[in-house]
């Protein structure tokens, strides 16, 4: 099965959750920079957030590229991760409307968590529908960011009842770490040719 259907499903989903998050911010009424300081949190937290999506947009772009066939496990685990990546407008406008509450808070971290297990899962079935030899996998190697950011998440969550503002320093040190250029399915593809450097 191709992957052209996929690609576009998935890049259309992923527009509309951001065309959601913008479309919940609410313009002031007064024509003044004074008006715009209470929205200076649901500004940052509109700015985490399309972080987040942008990070899962280009990554999912290069999981797809390194993929040869789709198979119907492979749609199904895209759209798992889709399901989970649609809660992000709702949980950022919780958020926001809460004053970063520790429930919302910790609830926007299990929804980090859940759409990095969906990623590991799609990316793992990329990886068996292409054999033990697979491009992704050699591209993939130890994946620490990938290891590092579900542990950080789910400290998020444990930590938000005592602190909220410490679960979201350790949203935003995730999204940092991924903002790190990070080539390994490139130079994968690529076969390592003579005059690239790995990345890793």
């Amino acid at each position: 099965m191709g992957k052209s259907r996929l690609e576009a499903f998935s890049d259309g989903v992923i527009a509309i959750i951001i065309t959601i998050m913008v479309l919940e911010l609410k313009a002031p009424q007064e024509a003044s920079l004074d008006a715009l300081r209470p929205l200076v949190p649901v500004l940052l937290s509109y700015a985490l957030s399309f972080l987040y999506v942008g990070i899962y947009w280009n990554n999912h772009h290069h999981l797809l590229h390194a993929a040869h066939r789709v198979s119907g496990g492979i749609l199904w685990a895209n759209l798992h991760l889709l399901f989970w990546l649609s809660l992000i407008p709702f949980t950022t406008a919780w958020m926001d409307e809460s004053h970063y509450a520790p429930v919302p808070t910790a609830l926007y971290g299990a929804v980090l968590l859940l759409a990095a297990i969906a990623y590991w899962i799609l990316q793992q079935l990329i990886i068996a529908s292409q054999g033990p030899d697979s491009i992704l996998k050699r591209a993939v190697g130890q994946d620490w960011k990938g290891k590092l950011s579900p542990v950080t998440y789910l400290v998020a969550i444990l930590v938000a009842p005592w602190s909220s503002w410490v679960s979201q320093a350790l949203y935003v040190g995730a999204a940092l770490v991924w903002l790190i250029p990070d080539r390994r399915i490139e130079h994968a593809l690529r076969g390592g040719e003579p005059g690239s450097s790995d990345p890793r």
